[in-house]
């Protein structure tokens, strides 16, 4: 995901708020009977990131390869990583296509979960059941998600509404990007609510700035495509959309996801205490160089061991069917 000179995170990963949240997730699954040693064999390190890309170079950025992500991932202790496609016109600067990240990530598959993508107006797509084939082919070749799903269109738009079935059907969530130009809603989040009480088969994980600016009862269209700076107010509409519907799940990742968090630390640390169970961990993760606050964050946050190994891995696993 191309992000935004504001969507650039700029704070840095301390040594300090990195090894106390690697040195926590490993007390963590002592806590549970868990073998630290026996789970880093599975998949060293205590980190699920459910949001990373590969891609060619754009501006001054290098391109990142499979080889140059697990380096990056070597270095801040992540086990495994999501790597999501990019496919419609209004999400990136190049096309990132799903047959690239599944022949990419295919040599590191133990780490590295392939996504798949399919924009909801293709046209050799209409209709359900060609949307289905092509997400089963995907599913068959090795993907476990559908996302970065990024297009210019409403949320609850009819084509967006066919392809979330057929993901349901397929047995793949969908980790959405909303804002006032991609996947749009509106404060109180209407039409995600609409997706949801007629996908109810359906998984979504919500990411960008429409979604986690609900966070708050007193969010704005505006705030919808910004970064809100205010103290969290009650009633937000994704908090209320979490206790009704079981199936809507939130990415952490990107300036969006922590900026929701630290606008407020003291909500914060309580939503993500109350809401540990449908929490994923997530840088998003695109360029080398590029600084991430997740891991400073939440290392520093004094979170409760079960929370952290939820929220850092098990429920991304879980959901990914890796476990």
């Amino acid at each position: 995901m191309r992000q935004s000179a504001s969507e650039r995170d700029p704070y840095t990963l301390t040594r300090r708020g990195f090894l106390g949240a690697t040195a926590a997730i490993a007390v963590g699954l002592t806590a549970r009977g868990e073998d630290p040693e026996e789970t880093a064999a599975m998949a060293a390190g205590p980190f699920f990131d459910i949001h990373t890309h590969l891609g060619q170079k754009w501006g001054n950025r290098p391109p990142l390869d499979p080889e140059g992500l697990l380096r990056w991932m070597d270095s801040r202790n992540v086990a495994q990583a999501a790597v999501l496609p990019l496919i419609s016109p209004e999400s990136w600067d190049h096309v990132l296509t799903p047959d690239y990240v599944l022949s990419q990530t295919e040599p590191y598959r133990d780490r590295l979960i392939p996504f798949c993508s399919i924009d909801p107006r293709t046209l050799n797509l209409n209709g359900y059941q060609p949307k289905l084939d092509l997400l089963l082919r995907y599913k068959e070749a090795g993907a476990k998600g559908f996302g970065e799903h990024k297009c210019g269109i409403a949320m609850d738009d009819p084509r967006n509404l066919e392809i979330y079935a057929a993901c349901a059907e397929a047995k793949l969530p969908v980790l959405f990007h909303m804002d006032n130009q991609r996947n749009m809603d509106q404060p109180g989040l209407p039409g995600l609510t609409k997706v949801l009480e007629q996908v109810p088969e359906g998984v979504f994980i919500g990411h960008a700035n429409g979604w986690w600016a609900a966070i708050s009862g007193d969010c704005t269209q505006e705030d919808m495509g910004s970064y809100p700076n205010r103290p969290v107010t009650p009633g937000g509409a994704m908090d209320a959309l979490m206790d009704r519907f079981p199936n809507i799940y939130a990415d952490l990742s990107a300036g969006s996801g922590a900026n929701a968090i630290m606008r407020d630390m003291t909500f914060g640390r309580e939503f993500v205490i109350r809401r540990a169970d449908r929490l994923l961990f997530g840088t998003d993760y695109l360029a080398p160089g590029q600084k991430v606050v997740q891991f400073s964050l939440y290392g520093e946050m004094e979170l409760p061991e079960d929370v952290k190994v939820k929220v850092f891995r098990d429920n991304a696993r879980a959901l990914l069917g890796l476990q």
